[in-house]
């Protein structure tokens, strides 16, 4: 257990990072590791209809989309599947992607703008990578993992333009599906003026923040509630009045430990109780780079 009044500098041996990787870290490693479509040949798709058919396909799948494709709903991924965007202006728009009941997908390398739902949303799955995307614009959450969801790693994604970034638990009353997951991982993001839920979090223990830059967040940006255990580490805070509490609304406090952090005409932030070990290694920056590289690696087109 990491305790946040027994806590010093170097309680978790990581090795620090000179340029952070763009490889896969983080909980989406554990349960046997997410790999997506593998090394099946690519589909290039340019329509919703090639989309949809190709990313519900039941074998494994790599499918890039090329140009801007407009989803009419929210669209359904099946397992093993990799979506990933052709250069830096592969867009997905009007909806977002319904990652439900499956495992083993990655995407990565997409714009997601002005979506009417969520953009994506992760419920009841598990091995599941988000990483170099871009979101701006949206209705209702950008990346939302929920209902039982486990081993999930969101990785270098920019977020902008937008109010209720990433929810991690949907509800107070679901322990009972819950407890004991959503194991989620948020590395190296770029929070650029959005206004919460950076994340939100319920019940998943532990859940690790680590070398995130939040830059000018409004609101609020890591709340730890009803039994959440979340260990904030190694992020950069600038122009962030309240960068980390517990509780949330009618939400109860969660457990919260942080370490590392630096702060730039920021809070100080709320934290207390212990978080559970993370059980995977990990490159970790030191903080005060953290804007840095996260500006320059974080993003579509980026990775």
């Amino acid at each position: 257990m990491i305790s946040a009044v027994a806590l010093v500098a170097g309680v978790v041996a990581v090795p620090q990072a000179v340029a952070a990787p763009f490889g896969l870290v983080g909980w989406a490693t554990q349960g046997g590791g997410t790999n997506g479509g593998g090394s099946a040949a690519p589909v290039t798709v340019t329509t919703a209809s090639a989309f949809a058919a190709a990313v519900q396909s039941s074998s494994p799948a790599v499918v890039r989309v090329s140009g801007t494709i407009s989803l009419s709903s929210m669209t359904r991924i099946a397992s093993n599947k990799t979506i990933e965007g052709v250069g830096s202006t592969a867009t997905i728009t009007g909806q977002g992607l319904n990652i439900s009941n499956v495992s083993n997908v990655i995407v990565r390398n997409l714009n997601f703008r002005n979506w009417g739902d969520d953009a994506i949303n992760v419920q009841y799955s598990s091995r599941v990578w988000v990483d170099h995307n871009s979101f701006s614009s949206g209705y209702d959450g950008a990346v939302d993992v929920k209902r039982a969801s486990d081993y999930v790693t969101v990785s270098w994604n920019k977020f902008s333009s937008h109010d209720k970034t990433m929810l991690l638990g949907h509800s107070d009353g679901n322990g009972s599906e819950d407890r004991g997951k959503l194991r989620v991982t948020y590395h190296h993001n770029w929070f650029a003026g959005t206004k919460q839920r950076h994340p939100r979090v319920r019940f998943g223990n532990p859940v690790h923040v680590y070398n995130n830059y939040y830059g000018g967040v409004v609101d609020y940006g890591v709340a730890s509630t009803v039994e959440a255990g979340v260990l904030v580490e190694g992020n950069y805070f600038e122009n962030t009045e309240d960068p980390f509490h517990r509780g949330e609304g009618s939400s109860p406090g969660g457990s919260l430990v942080a370490r590392n952090n630096h702060f730039v005409n920021s809070g100080s932030g709320d934290q207390g109780g212990s978080v559970k070990s993370i059980p995977y290694s990990y490159p970790l920056d030191g903080a005060s780079s953290v804007k840095s590289v996260v500006t320059a690696g974080a993003g579509a087109g980026r990775g």
